[in-house]
């Protein structure tokens, strides 16, 4: 980020922690799309993704004296909060299905509805794409160091200034991650997975979404 643009982006965001709305809504402007291309990316629902991308930013507005400003942006603070927030929203499913689970299976009547069994092969077959689903099964720890270092390309130390680290922490995360996410896209011996990526770049073929 340039120098201009990185203070035009601090003053921006100094009035929306301030308590200015339109400062805030410019913020929000600047950044909805890569917030909505991160949730889009773990939850492969453009609904969903749109729940979790207002939650993110009623967190920032709600905790705007905390957020964590580096080199002039909060897109960092607000990608890991991404994270964090997706995991909430699958740890709340879950609950939710496991409930379910519990109740007695209604009868089946003689013209059932299929909508609701379409609506699920259709939603599996959008989890079939390998790397975006390996993504997704990371721990939030190591998503939020590859989407900082390697989607976001920041540097080490501006990672670990977000998540709050040292730099060596960030680094043996990172390089922990990148080994949990190659394997888990299949990469064989000579270090390239089944699609043909060379497992050490494995993370940077993650795609989904606005970015």
């Amino acid at each position: 980020m340039g120098t201009e643009q990185s203070t035009a982006s601090a003053d921006t965001w100094a009035a929306a922690r301030g308590g200015d709305p339109t400062a805030f809504a410019a913020v929000f402007d600047a950044h909805r799309d890569r917030v909505f291309g991160q949730a889009l990316r773990l939850l492969r629902s453009p609904h969903d993704a749109e729940d979790a991308t207002a939650l993110v930013f009623l967190e920032a507005w709600r905790r705007r004296n905390t957020v964590r400003v580096v080199d002039g942006s909060v897109i960092g603070w607000l990608l890991v909060t991404t994270n964090n927030v997706v995991h909430n929203l699958e740890r709340s499913r879950r609950r939710y299905r496991a409930a379910l689970d519990r109740l007695p299976l209604p009868r089946i009547d003689e013209h059932p509805d299929h909508a609701d069994a379409v609506g699920e092969r259709l939603d599996r077959a959008g989890r079939d794409e390998r790397v975006r689903s390996a993504f997704a099964s990371l721990s939030a720890a190591d998503q939020n160091v590859i989407t900082l270092c390697v989607l976001e390309e920041l540097s080490m130390s501006e990672a670990a200034e977000v998540l709050g680290v040292p730099a060596g922490t960030v680094k043996s995360r990172l390089s922990r991650a990148k080994s949990r996410l190659a394997g888990l896209t299949g990469a064989d011996e000579a270090g390239t997975d089944a699609t043909g990526v060379d497992a050490t770049d494995a993370p940077t073929t993650i795609q989904g979404g606005a970015e």
